[in-house]
């Protein structure tokens, strides 16, 4: 076994290889970033060693400054996690000839199986079933469109050396087949290097099924089940889960899985190869709750040497496993990437990077910033039960628990997700995000009521904490004759909200939100920060746990979480609305480039800017009809969250 390895990644991923390495005796190096000089992944390591700027193409990308680490640092081997250089020839081929090991597999299965169009000419000829398709060399953009064309719409432009839901655009008619090319090229460029695409006709209801194959040097090979990733946003997976919901014995590898005959007949599925990850993967955690093997632990043997620790016969299948990608954005908002400070950031029950009924594993801490140069991942939540139905009770009981302040997240969607019943009854395919947006996007679960109750509740007991021994000090509004009666103005779901609190002569509290009045009634509980209460208001009883920034009150109980804003009335006097023809850039990135020029016409809706943040492109569009007045930037230009791009006159 090594003694000492460096881990060639960031974040969750390092932190995950270090601590099983940490309990295999072997030591650890982290590479690190500018951005990332103070990241949870170098505390996690034994060493670390700066390789450069906070973009990846000036840090994580340069593998000639992590091959340099390692070998200044002493290390054996380089541990690639996943992303960034894990499937790259170059990069595994370097290690070897700087007498490295490269944890993971050989440059020549990389190189036969890291290039999608590759993969897939490989398996034509072993008679593996293909998507319809174009996986060919000549890249013109003419050629593409042909293809395109031929294969019929809609199709998928994928990048060849792409991952992640990276370098990838569905296309519904031909005319919007050239923007769509230049914008997936651009982003696959970005993110690996290398532009090559291929076109695949774009699979109606399909499942998307991998096999976790593991071998070895000395001629074994297993596999560890599967798992169904079909739950996906923007071609990014939400939800994995193994096993795969009716999956029958048969399939390998990736696969894309046609549903001809609908949810209610899996014997009529169609399995197409999609690609070989030769890496680690991120949703590897339900492979190892479901099997109760470190997968890691596997790689270090593997590549130290070892033979695979058990053979085919010995691997045995327990319960049933989900996990969640928890993910700094804006559902509501089309997932906006979102960027911030961690300022409040707790977390259910949990283990990290080891089995559990509950797992949590990340890479940030509570007061770390999310930045634009990397991915918006902030945490992956694994659950285990001994059946489906249990796993998931066990899903939406934690991310009701993981509570987090300082910029929008995915947790309360994926808790819609995980209760929808397309979901919750395994009816999966790739579209269902979309397909069920009644019921995912906009909920407001905690409602008005409950949400002003909560609110003046943790005003109360602010009050009350604030109280001293004077008599006059105390804030329980007493009055000799007549009753005392508070305003409060709130702004709640973008409308404004009046609620009057009444003090009632034996000690109760009278709360009056628009229509509905009732007794208001709290206990206040233990809590590490923030404000917790038992909370009784209009039939509903809930634990609600609360923190305050500003103006911004940030709830969370089991029915959901929301954020209220409670309005000082002299804070807020003479405001005016904000000008309009402004349009800004919604998170800190570079623009990529302009649709349009000074002096254009534009229609609502027409695409005006792109961007680029957290490795994905965003397009920027016009709000209402106008005339481009002025182009503040240039492509290229960084620009920070909140900039003026643009300056659009409107009628």
């Amino acid at each position: 076994m090594f003694n000492k390895i460096l881990i060639a990644n960031r974040g969750e991923i390092a932190c995950r290889v270090a601590a099983t390495a940490r309990r295999m005796g072997v030591r650890t190096v982290a590479v690190y970033s500018d951005a990332d000089a103070q990241a949870k992944h170098v505390a996690a390591c034994d060493e670390a060693v700066h390789i450069g700027g906070s973009a990846p193409r000036e840090s994580y990308l340069q593998w000639e400054r992590i091959i340099a680490a390692a070998r200044a640092t002493g290390a054996q081997a380089i541990h690639p996690g996943y992303g960034f250089l894990s499937e790259n020839e170059a990069f595994a081929n370097a290690c070897s000839a700087n007498g490295l090991v490269f944890i993971g597999p050989s440059a020549a299965s990389i190189q036969a199986m890291g290039l999608k169009a590759e993969s897939k000419r490989l398996m034509e000829q072993a008679g593996v079933p293909l998507v319809p398709g174009y996986h060919g060399e000549d890249q013109d953009p003419a050629m593409l469109r042909h293809e395109a064309d031929r294969i019929g719409y809609p199709v998928l432009i994928k990048a060849s050396a792409g991952g992640g839901g990276k370098g990838m655009r569905a296309v519904d008619k031909a005319e919007d087949f050239a923007d769509a090319l230049a914008s997936c090229q651009r982003e696959a460029r970005n993110s690996f290097g290398s532009d090559a695409v291929l076109i695949e006709k774009y699979v109606q209801r399909p499942r998307h099924i991998e096999i976790q194959v593991f071998g070895d040097t000395h001629g074994n090979c297993v596999y560890l089940f599967e798992r169904d990733c079909s739950v996906q946003r923007r071609h990014q997976k939400v939800l994995e889960e193994a096993p795969a919901p009716g999956m029958t014995p048969e399939g390998t590898v990736e696969f894309i899985v046609e549903q001809p005959g609908g949810y209610d007949h899996p014997e009529q599925m169609r399995f197409y190869f999609m690609e070989m990850n030769t890496r680690l993967q991120v949703e590897h955690p339900v492979t190892e709750a479901i099997t109760g093997l470190d997968l890691v632990e596997w790689q270090l043997r593997v590549a130290s040497g070892e033979a695979l620790p058990l053979k085919q016969d010995e691997l045995k299948l327990h319960g049933h496993a989900i996990e969640a990608r928890i993910c700094a954005e804006n559902p509501d908002k089309q997932f906006l990437p979102a960027t911030g400070q961690l300022a409040v950031y707790r977390k259910p029950a949990h283990a990290s990077f080891v089995r559990s009924a509950v797992r949590f594993d990340d890479g940030v801490r509570e007061g770390d910033a999310i930045s634009p140069f990397y991915d918006s991942m902030v945490a992956k939540l694994i659950v285990h039960g001994a059946t489906r139905t249990e796993a998931l009770a066990r899903l939406d009981a934690a991310l009701a628990q993981t509570h987090i302040v300082g910029l929008s997240t995915n947790v309360q969607f994926l808790r819609h997700v995980a209760r929808s019943p397309a979901f919750a009854s395994a009816r999966l395919d790739t579209a269902l995000i979309p397909r069920e947006a009644e019921v995912l996007f906009n909920q407001d679960k905690v409602g008005r009521s409950l949400a002003v109750a909560a609110a003046v509740a943790q005003t109360l007991v602010h009050e009350k904490a604030g109280e001293g021994a004077d008599p006059f000090s105390r804030t329980d509004g007493w009055r000799p004759f007549g009753l005392t009666t508070r305003r409060f103005d709130f702004e709640y779901q973008g409308e404004a909200l009046t609620a009057q609190l009444t003090y009632l002569h034996d000690g109760g509290l009278r709360l009056m939100v628009g229509e509905v009045s009732d007794t208001l009634s709290f206990t206040v509980l233990p809590a590490e920060s923030g404000t917790r209460v038992d909370l009784q208001f209009n039939g509903q009883r809930q634990t609600v746990q609360s923190w305050q920034f500003g103006e911004a009150v940030h709830l969370f109980c089991d029915l959901g979480a929301t954020v209220i804003t409670e309005l000082d009335a002299l804070a807020h006097a003479g405001e005016t609305a904000a000008e309009g023809g402004r349009l800004t850039a919604p998170m800190p990135g570079k623009v990529v480039s302009f649709a349009v020029k000074a002096g254009d016409a534009v229609k609502k809706g027409q695409p005006l800017a792109v961007m680029e943040a957290m490795k994905m492109e965003h397009t920027i569009a016009a709000p209402a009809d106008g005339t481009v007045a002025e182009l503040l930037f240039a492509p290229g230009d960084q620009v920070a969250e909140g900039a003026e791009l643009l300056k659009l006159a409107t009628a």
